[in-house]
């Protein structure tokens, strides 16, 4: 993970970063190489891995080379961005209303996760979480599978089926996906046939 602001790119990098980031915001997945082939206009893939290369090295995006769909996004964060936390609601009996900001609620040190990503959800497996249809949840991208806790809410990329919303345990070389919804069964599968895309950070709820 790259702590220092992001390096300035060259043209050819900005155009690729500038792709990756209306494709990544529309689909929400990263491209294949091929996909950045086309979109760039090249026929070979070898300009396309120098610019993921230099993008990586100047810190506006992760990736593993070799690896599809591991791609991520950093770039830059907003400078500050706090709401005012003006006291406290009931939700049983009545409390006295509020009157003066006591204190802010800080989110700049979430946005300051590199590479910070949202999903929208669909369907209702991890309800019992507290995640319901239609929310958006907030993730940052994961590096190492390893260090991730049993039970970690992750959004995982299963080869062959698409992107699910489960909680994650990692048992020798088996992956167990497990909704927070008891209509729903656990998926088992190889830790190779799926890629965590980002753990779960946040959940936005829009009323």
């Amino acid at each position: 993970m790259v702590d220092s602001a992001p390096q300035e790119l060259t043209s050819a990098q900005q155009e690729l970063y500038n792709w990756l980031s209306g494709f990544i915001s529309e689909n929400r997945h990263s491209p294949s190489i091929r996909q950045m082939m086309a979109a760039m206009g090249l026929r070979s893939p070898a300009p396309v891995q120098s610019r993921l290369r230099h993008l990586q090295q100047k810190g506006w995006i992760t990736w593993k080379e070799g690896q599809a769909r591991t791609l991520q996004l950093l770039g830059e964060v907003p400078k500050s961005m706090a709401i005012p936390v003006l006291g406290s609601v009931a939700a049983g009996g009545l409390v006295e209303t509020f009157h003066d900001v006591e204190e802010h609620l800080d989110l700049q040190p979430l946005l300051e996760r590199r590479g910070l990503f949202a999903l929208t959800v669909n369907g209702d497996s991890m309800e019992d979480a507290h995640i319901a249809d239609g929310d958006v949840v907030l993730m940052e991208p994961v590096q190492e599978l390893n260090l991730l806790k049993a039970g970690t809410i992750v959004s995982a990329l299963v080869a062959g089926s698409g992107t699910t919303l489960k909680h994650f345990h990692l048992e020798g070389n088996q992956v167990r996906l497990e909704a927070a919804n008891q209509r729903y069964s656990a998926i088992t599968l190889p830790a190779d046939q799926v890629t965590v895309q980002g753990k779960l950070v946040a959940v936005w709820r829009q009323v």
